[in-house]
């Protein structure tokens, strides 16, 4: 249980995560921070005032935020909130993104506009933090990409302008497992104004590898050169498998290569919401890839047409690359192919965007997998649902009245189904083909359901003929097994110390 709400009027202490780049393990330090401190019976949240990633999730007060703030906050046992993440943009290819502020679509932007409208995102920015540390009594920030970028220091809205804000110490990351750790910590120093310069409190090097002891003439220099400490060095950490903020987070990941279930995720240009697929790569005997190219498809047995932020671009990209042709063919021959929000909109028969709401005017013939159509609308759905699978002959009635749980961010309104793939309440979601061999949803978060993961994977084994068995699902929280790890490795007390964090006593 979270500890309750804070009574005192004294605005929360803060501590502000910064790196010398993106994807140096800022989110991931965020959220165990978040963790150790709620271990410690502190009311703790997570902040990141610009995120900029199609990967979302729905917070308790309806409206959309990073999915790696939810996590954070998951971490931290309180529920997300829109205040944790007040802007995200959501990338929508040729320099422009969808803003999404406090939950809800804003505006659709350029590079240019978007900086123009800092004044007014700033506004916002205050505004959610200050309800944040109204409520908590520490907010853990997020800064993003590298606070060194000359060119972005006047329209910052997401590094030093909100150390500044929230007058917060500040400890920079870096990355050892891409080299020149010591050149970009020093660096980062040395670009930033004197002001700046001098929140920074410390720092830690993340995702090492190998003897510490071989580290020690670089971490002294380091000190020496700087005049600030080393807090920590962090070892790096195989397979946690926490949301991730950006699709390149995946070319990391090698899929099992001794599996009895191949699992073949189409990797779109624009995709989101990949940590759907998260759970499937975490059970024993499952080979998940993510493939760029028709080439690579082979004969899988399921293809996961995934969630997209532009589906009509991402749909012509299926089918000048091949792709299109390749699914067609492979649901010919008898392997279920199964979409997901966009991609339950790809299987349809069409769509169209008479408004121009996900980028130009347009419509264009689906893959026609399913008899449904899809039209594009202003009003954006972003909801926590609850319901139960519909029964189905053939393959997808491997889940048949199975209770289940997800989200949907979405803007199409798709009709046409006879058959749907679930029933939400007093209405239905997706659709399932006559033959039960295709099938599609808007439900993301479906695989984090344990039962219908397991029947999907129990069905596929049936169906090749070969024994598979679930993994225990009562293993190590990987939050625990992040925040094990970072206690063992950074100097906590002296952390907490530095930073002037109300920490209780250990018990």
């Amino acid at each position: 249980m979270s500890p309750p709400y804070r009574t005192s009027a004294r605005p929360a202490s803060t501590l502000m995560i910064q790196g010398t780049a993106s994807g140096v393990g800022k989110s991931t330090l965020v959220a165990a921070l978040c963790r150790l401190l709620r271990r410690r019976g502190v009311r703790v949240a997570p902040f990141k005032a610009q995120n900029m990633s199609n990967n979302a999730a729905v917070a308790v007060d309806g409206g959309e935020i990073g999915r790696a703030q939810a996590a954070q906050a998951e971490a931290a046992g309180v529920p997300p909130s829109v205040d944790m993440n007040p802007i995200l943009l959501k990338p929508e290819g040729d320099a422009r993104s969808q803003v999404v502020v406090r939950g809800q679509v804003w505006r659709r932007l350029s590079a240019r506009e978007y900086h123009a409208a800092r004044p007014e995102l700033a506004g916002v920015v205050a505004e959610s933090l200050a309800r944040l540390r109204a409520r908590y009594d520490v907010v853990v920030i997020e800064g993003a990409g590298s606070p060194a970028e000359i060119n972005l220091r006047a329209s910052d809205l997401v590094n030093m302008a909100v150390a500044a804000l929230a007058d917060a110490p500040v400890l920079l990351v870096a990355d050892i497992d891409r080299g020149g750790v010591f050149a970009a910590l020093v660096g980062t120093l040395e670009l930033l104004e004197p002001v700046d310069r001098a929140r920074v409190r410390g720092f830690v090097v993340n995702r090492f590898r190998g003897d510490r002891a071989l580290l020690a003439p670089g971490l002294e220099f380091l000190e020496e050169r700087t005049g600030r400490p080393v807090l920590g060095v962090v070892p790096y950490l195989h397979d946690l498998r926490l949301p991730a903020e950006d699709s390149l987070d995946l070319d990391g990941r090698s899929p099992r290569p001794a599996a009895v279930l191949d699992v073949a995720v189409v990797r779109l240009p624009r995709m989101a919401n990949f940590d759907d697929f998260g759970p499937l790569e975490l059970e024993p005997g499952v080979r998940l890839r993510y493939v760029a190219r028709p080439q690579e498809l082979g004969v899988p047995d399921l293809v996961v047409i995934p969630g997209t932020k532009s589906t009509l671009a991402d749909l012509a990209w299926l089918r000048t690359c091949g792709f299109g042709t390749a699914l067609l063919r492979l649901a010919a021959a008898g392997t279920p192919v199964f979409g997901i929000c966009g991609g339950y909109q790809m299987l349809g028969t069409r769509l169209a965007d008479p408004d121009g709401v996900e980028g130009a005017v347009g419509a264009a013939p689906g893959l026609s997998l399913l008899d449904v159509e899809t039209v594009f609308a202003a009003d954006k759905a972003t909801r926590e649902v609850v319901g139960q699978a519909a029964a189905h002959a053939g393959f997808f009635g491997f889940a048949a009245q199975l209770a289940l749980t997800g989200y949907e961010i979405h803007v199409g309104r798709t009709t046409g189904t006879t058959a749907p793939f679930a029933h939400i309440g007093n209405r239905v979601d997706g659709a399932v083909s006559p033959d039960g061999l295709v099938a599609g949803t808007y439900l993301h978060g479906l695989f984090h359901n344990v039962a219908v993961r397991q029947a999907l994977l129990g069905a596929l084994a049936e169906r090749r003929g070969v024994a598979w068995t679930p993994g225990n699902q009562g293993g190590v929280d990987p939050y625990d097994c992040l925040a094990d790890t970072v206690a063992a490795h950074v100097d906590l007390d002296r952390l907490y110390a530095m930073c002037g964090l109300p920490i209780a006593e250990k018990t």
